[in-house]
């Protein structure tokens, strides 16, 4: 059978510079390399040409060669480290061997895992800050290996499959390869005599105590890291981090707005329209508010600085009163009298707002 041509099998012009020549090449042998398409004949064939091709038109003799004849005399082959494109095999090695190829031998330690910890506090410990303890279930590093993973007096030994590198090399058609020594994983060494009390693994579940201190003015969702209170690392490797996320349960009276805390305060209308000194809630305890005459449901009223502090300064919010009327839903004999007195002496008076509603409806649907 004919062979296809080299510059149709991958792609480019017969003008294609060494860029173009690379890039085309990369492309298509991580696509139809063998390790991505396992079992597939038709890949593998392709696979072949795509490196036969490359082979020549990426040595300036060979394709000298084959431009003016068409062909190429003598074997074709090559292995990659004798053409000096590194990075391409790198890349290969990269998406098929999990990073071994020439990175040489892997690191056996491994960081742990970041843990988190939703730690649930009140809004009055939200506003004062808090030191608690709490019981964090982690990895530690194993107490009789000390995290090595070895039985104590022990050590790894050199693989003898791969002679410590790390990576055996094999034929892949015309390209010579290395990957992960399938006997040690890539590391070089491995073990014989692993811990009996961790298994090998150089860590082991336990509960741990922590001390956290958490900041005033913290909200809720807030996260706080601390380094290194995660899970034990594997092999010796580092720890990871603890994240603990703040959860405030909601509170009877308040709700948090930024620094400032509002609380709806039910006022009757003799208390709104006469004024009133009335006592209202604050985190830690009672107040007094002052009501000033006249006051309109859902104005909201401030006493200053019993708020929230702000968490990166000195600076404390408000606690606001929306005031609500409640309007009693039975009235006694005298209650009525009284009401139904006040009702014909207002007749023909409106404030404000009623004066500006009824505007707007003769404007809108006539006098």
């Amino acid at each position: 059978m004919a062979k296809r041509d080299y510059y149709e099998v991958l792609g480019v012009s017969r003008d294609a510079g060494d860029g173009e020549l690379k890039k085309a090449y990369r492309q298509l042998a991580l696509r139809y390399h063998p390790d991505r398409n396992p079992g597939d004949k038709k890949a593998e064939e392709r696979f072949k040409e795509i490196n036969e091709a490359y082979a020549v038109l990426s040595d300036p003799e060979r394709r000298a060669q084959y431009d003016r004849f068409g062909t190429v005399g003598g074997p074709i082959g090559f292995d990659a480290s004798d053409l000096g494109f590194g990075t391409i095999f790198d890349d290969l090695f990269e998406g098929f061997f999990g990073g071994a190829g020439r990175r040489g031998r892997r690191s056996r330690s491994r960081r742990g895992e970041d843990l988190q910890y939703d730690l649930q506090i009140s809004l009055e410990e939200a506003a004062r800050g808090l030191e608690t303890k709490v019981q964090i279930p982690r990895f530690e590093p194993c107490e009789t290996c000390q995290g090595s993973g070895l039985e104590p007096g022990t050590t790894r030994e050199t693989c003898s499959a791969c002679r410590g590198q790390g990576q055996v090399r094999f034929s892949q058609g015309f390209l010579t390869v290395a990957r992960a020594c399938p006997q040690c994983g890539g590391e070089g060494e491995v073990t014989r005599h692993p811990c009996k009390k961790c298994r090998g693994e150089g860590r082991q579940r336990r509960e741990h105590l922590l001390e956290i201190k958490i900041p005033a003015g913290v909200k809720d969702g807030d996260q706080l890291r601390l380094g290194g209170e995660g899970e034990a690392g594997l092999h010796g490797g580092p720890a990871g981090d603890l994240y603990v996320v703040i959860r405030v349960r909601p509170h009877p009276f308040f709700s948090r707005q930024g620094d400032n805390l509002l609380c709806e305060l039910p006022l009757t209308f003799p208390q709104l329209a006469l004024g009133a000194e009335v006592e209202v809630p604050i985190l830690d305890g009672r107040a007094t508010l002052k009501v000033p005459p006249g006051t309109q449901p859902g104005e909201i009223l401030h006493l200053k600085g019993k708020g929230m502090p702000s968490l990166r300064g000195r600076h404390h919010g408000d606690a606001c009163y929306q005031v609500v009327l409640e309007v009693p839903g039975r009235l006694t004999a005298k209650q009525r009298q009284l009401l139904e007195e006040y009702q014909r002496a207002s007749t023909g008076e409106s404030g404000p707002r009623l004066a500006s509603f009824l505007e707007g409806m003769k404007k809108l649907f006539g006098p």
